[in-house]
């Protein structure tokens, strides 16, 4: 199974142990917007929090580019204030696992 089949199942099941066996334990996600930035440890609070809440969806997702050494996808997104926005995602991976990911969106609503 594909890295970006593994990360949608992951998302569909709300099986946030399954996404973080996705992550490198050195993982840094970066925000394009605002250039944040977040290790594995505070991602995983983060994506806790959101697979909890049954508002978080995923609507769909469909891989761009996937090889051994990076993943683009593309997906669009529902949020608990009823917000929605469509959502790339560039992620390198080492190991198999995702080492750093970075996400852009625009708004839909």
């Amino acid at each position: 199974m594909s890295l970006h089949d593994k990360l949608n199942q992951s998302m569909s099941d709300r099986n946030v142990g399954d996404y973080l066996d996705l992550l490198h334990d050195d993982f840094v996600v970066t925000f394009h917007k605002s250039g944040d930035t977040f290790s594995k440890t505070e991602w995983a609070s983060m994506v806790t929090g959101m697979m909890g809440n049954e508002k978080f969806i995923q609507e769909s997702s469909r891989c761009i580019y996937e090889n051994d050494t990076v993943l683009v996808r593309h997906a669009f997104m529902s949020y608990p204030d009823d917000s929605r926005e469509a959502v790339m995602m560039v992620a390198m991976l080492r190991d198999g696992k995702i080492i750093s990911m970075e996400t852009g969106a625009t708004a839909l609503n």
